[in-house]
Parts: structure tokens; sequence; C-alpha cells
């Protein structure tokens, strides 16, 4: 397989140094992409740098995830409006061994194979670094007029903040440039991947390694990932879809995924799954038949979430999709996690009732008009429950005189009550 034609059908390329592909053709070529680690877990926006280093790995290359010590000690100004918070050491070392297991889902770090990926994080070479150190074997080789040529510095400059550019934030672009000089004299690194807006400090870079050693750097840039309608990608109203199960549970995951719109879809799945081009013009004639059907959305789904979660998550996530509308869902209810269950009735209506009530003493018909207040009336329940418009636990009640025990509950806890086809409430037991 060839790299740079592999990016290219998949649209992921925005820019590259002349000389980039020809070098890719004619060497096993080191390249890194850097992760910033100021949270435990990466999040889908890194996703297509990460997908940049697989590709790079099954095209037989070698790739680095570099992940940034210390330069998440600093902040990046690219493309941000605000300087970031710091981080201490420990979070630090906590969050790059998450991040880790993560990537080792997406690249082979454990095998024998020349090409196998490397995780190296630059505060190792930066903490005893001193300053008069990085003025002499950096600062002296880039001027102040190339840094203040960027982009990244020029929108802080003129932007609408009050707070301006930090002399930190400034030198940013100088560290990333020592991190690409020093994996290319440490590990043979010839190429630094990003998204479009790493393009100056990439550059910054390669334009170090000429002024200090003479040596021939290249850089590749994918373009930044956005929505057809303007929106951010993988911004939800809760916020990031992570790739941690305890941020963002794996049906919440599939569900951003099986939700994107046609036009998204067909984008994403080139850039995020390994599918043949093949493939992904099968679904796409299938979809433009069929769109009801929404293939491409499916398979995008799935091939994400069994990625970057697992087969059974998948599967999991496609059954409790149903529980709305299958005629099993009451077995499906009482088999998904607690996590699934409020992930999929996120935003209905709740009550809590004491779990002492479900001894057997309190009959569902008060448990549903007096203990919680579901119904306004017994009237309206008794008349909902003979029309067969009343479930508990998506299975029909008639007989709403029956005594309320815990038998009722689901993961120990909840009882979810529907109203007609559409409405739903979950009772939470304490």
């Amino acid at each position: 397989m060839n790299f740079i034609d592999e990016l290219k059908w998949r649209g992921m390329v925005h820019t590259m140094i002349p000389g980039t592909e020809e070098l890719l053709e004619k060497e096993q070529v080191t390249a890194y992409v850097g992760i910033d680690p100021t949270a435990d877990s990466l999040h889908i926006g890194h996703l297509c740098g990460v997908m940049m280093l697989r590709h790079l790995q099954r095209c037989g290359h070698k790739p680095l995830a570099l992940v940034g010590g210390a330069t998440g000690m600093i902040g990046d100004p690219s493309g941000k409006s605000t300087e970031r918070n710091l981080l201490d050491e420990a979070t630090l070392r906590h969050n790059q061994e998450c991040i880790k297991k993560q990537l080792a889902k997406f690249l082979d770090f454990e095998s024998d194979a020349p090409n196998k990926a490397e995780l190296v994080n630059n505060y190792d070479w930066m903490k005893d670094f001193s300053f008069l150190d990085f003025a002499r074997i950096v600062g002296k080789h880039i001027t102040v007029n190339y840094m203040m040529a960027k982009d990244s510095v020029q929108k802080r400059l003129n932007g609408e903040t009050r707070d301006g550019l930090s002399f930190t934030e400034f030198t940013y672009q100088l560290l990333q440039g020592y991190d690409f000089l020093h994996l290319y004299e440490t590990k043979g690194c010839k190429l630094q991947m990003g998204g479009s807006d790493q393009w100056g400090n990439i550059t910054t870079g390669t334009e170090l390694i000429r002024r200090t050693n003479g040596g021939e750097a290249f850089a590749l840039t994918c373009p930044l990932i956005t929505k057809a309608d303007g929106g951010k990608f993988g911004k939800t109203e809760s916020g990031n879809v992570w790739l941690d199960p305890r941020y963002t549970s794996p049906y919440k995951f599939y569900q951003f995924w099986l939700n994107v719109s046609d036009a998204d879809a067909e984008k994403y799945i080139k850039i995020f799954t390994e599918l043949t081009r093949e493939e992904i013009d099968e679904l796409v004639a299938e979809q433009a038949k069929d769109p009801g059907q929404r293939p491409l959305q499916k398979r995008l789904a799935k091939e994400v979430t069994t990625m970057v979660h697992s087969a059974a998550d998948y599967e999991a996530a496609v059954e409790a999709s149903q529980i709305l509308f299958s005629n099993k869902a009451g077995d499906i209810l009482r088999r998904i996690d607690e996590d699934t269950l409020l992930a999929v009735f996120e935003g209905v209506p709740t009550f809590e009732i004491a779990k002492a009530d479900l001894d057997g003493s309190v009959k569902i018909v008060d448990l549903l008009t007096e203990k919680a207040a579901v119904f306004p009336s017994k009237g309206e329940l008794r008349k909902l429950a003979q029309q067969g418009g009343f479930s508990i636990n998506k299975e029909k009640v008639t007989e709403i005189n029956e005594p309320a025990t815990q038998s009722l509950l689901l993961n120990d806890k909840y009882i979810l009550v529907q109203k007609g086809k559409k409405n739903y409430f979950l009772l939470i037991a304490k």
C-alpha cells in the first residue's frame, strides 16, 4: 500500500512539504504525531491523527506517538483564544499511561516488527534542559521575525482576547520544533504529521532541523474535521465524545456515529475506518438507493465502536438501541448494564421511591400515583391500562392492583414506566 495514495482518497491530506511522497516511496520512514495529554482519555477529535499513524504502520512505516508532557505544561496557542491551565507531573504521567492503553487498540506496540510503534514523552528530554541551553541550542537558530509570521501567533495577537499572548505560549513553537529535532537525531524521525492548524509549529521543526545540522525533514497535515452543517465535529450537548467508557458509554459512542448526517457519514467512513475504497463505494451506492436504511451510518458506527471498544460492546449497543422498538425489549432491559440503561433513557422524567415500599404492601396503582406522581389520578392509570397503553419495563400491565415488589427492579434500582407510545418515566428506588 502507498501511504500518501491511501490518505488522499480518504480525504486526509491538507498540506505536504514537497518531497514527502518521494521519501515515503523510497524508504521505511519514522513519523510522529503529537498528542496533548491534558486529559486521561483521548476524544474523537484525536482520532484523525491516530488513524494517520495506523495507516502509516499498515503501509510498513514506523509510527511514533508523542505525548506532550512538557508542551502540555505550556499550552499551544494554535486555535485557542485563551491560555490553558498547566498540569503537574503526576497528572501528566497518569494521563500518559491511560492514553497509551487507548493507542494500543490502534497501533502495534508489542511485536518484534521493525516498524512497531513507540510512545515517547517530550517531558523526558525537556525536564533537565536548562533555559540557557534552550536559548543557545534552539533560540539562536530561529528568528523572532520567523516566529511572528506564524498564523497561530498572528491570530492571537490580533484576536479579541484582552489577555494577548504570553511569552510561555509564544515559545511553544520552539519547544515543538525541538521535539522534532530531538526525534530526528535520536530516532531518525523525518516526518511530523498533524492537523492543519499545526502547520506552523511543524514547519518550525523542519526549519530548526535544517538550520541546526543541515538535515532535511518533512511535514504532512490533514484537514480539520468539520460537520456538513458547520458545527464542531465531536462535540455534543454534553461535551466531547470520549474514547474512555467512563466518560462516554459505548452506547452513546455508537449513537454518535449512527446519528451523523448522510454527507458526514460518507466523509467520516473514509477517515475513521479501514474499509477499502470498493467497500465504501458499495455502501454509498446502497445509501443512494435507499437512504432510509442508512447503511453508511450503520457500518460506520459498527467499525468505529468495535475498534475503540470491542465487538461485544458494539453488539450490546445495537441491542440497547432496539429497546424502544423491539418485541423483546423486556428481555433486553433485564440484560443491559446500568450505564447503558441511563444512556438510553437520558432526559426522561425521574421519580425517587423508597425501596422499602417494594415489599408487596403497596399496589402498582398506588406506587404510580401516590409514591411517584407518574399519573395524576388512579382513574387515568386504570383507563390507560384497560386500553393496553401502560407498560412497566416494556411489558404491558393490565392488573394495576397487583402488589409492587422488588422483582420489578432493573439493575436492582430502576423501574421503567411507559404511558402510551412515547412517554417514559424512570423510577429510582433508594
